[in-house]
């Protein structure tokens, strides 16, 4: 039997930490994930074992089994990279943690568009945006921004190829696809699966949908 998911919030499977964050309707969270200080679109859905921080994540992202997502930083500029430095309070009863050092971690956000793929156990350092459409391979380790409807694989993540070529993903996200209801989605169902690109968008991109 299919999961059923639900325009009043997320489907959050057993054994997730959620903390700080924002879920859009028909999101699903898998089991085990841990999400902090994040917000995850309509649509959009995680599979098992992903940790995602301080990320902003659109809509109908896909987003594979043990993917990390806005990996935190030590503080590599100071005489110890050790969590004791900003978690004195672990250690030491009187001390409270470094407020100002998690403030910058919080700061340093990851930024994801509509309708991307992330593929099984790829890592999106902090300060990374992925445009609309992009695509990131599996094993990927992305460090600096990916454009639009662009593939990118590898360590560091270099660019593949584009998914589309520039005139069919302008036209892609000037449609914007991803902001119709979902009942316009439903009625728009057997074209998405059936029609090639440059149908669909000759069938739509002529239409006002908003």
């Amino acid at each position: 039997m299919s999961r059923q998911l639900s325009p009043e919030g997320a489907l959050v499977h057993p054994g997730c930490n959620i903390r700080d964050s924002m879920l859009g309707a028909y999101t699903e969270i898998g089991a085990g994930s841990v999400m902090l200080n994040s917000t995850i679109g309509a649509y959009s859905y995680c599979a098992r074992g992903c940790d995602i921080a301080n990320a902003d994540i659109g809509k109908f992202v896909n987003i594979a089994a043990n993917v990390r997502i806005g990996p935190t930083d030590h503080p590599m500029d100071r005489a110890s990279l050790h969590h004791f430095l900003y978690r004195s309070d672990m250690y030491w009863p009187d001390e409270t943690p470094d407020a100002a050092f998690f403030e910058r971690r919080a700061a340093r956000r990851v930024r994801i568009g509509h309708d991307v793929w992330i593929g099984h156990g790829a890592i999106i350092r902090p300060d990374v945006s992925i445009g609309h459409g992009a695509v990131v391979g599996a094993g990927a380790v992305v460090t600096r921004d990916v454009a639009p409807y662009t593939i990118v694989v590898g360590v560091p993540a270099e660019k593949l190829r584009r998914r589309f070529p520039k005139q069919i993903a302008r036209r892609l996200t000037e449609l914007a696809w991803w902001d119709w209801d979902h009942d316009r989605l439903r009625m728009a169902l057997s074209d998405f699966r059936n029609l090639e690109i440059g149908e669909f968008l000759a069938k739509y991109d002529q239409v006002t949908l908003h």
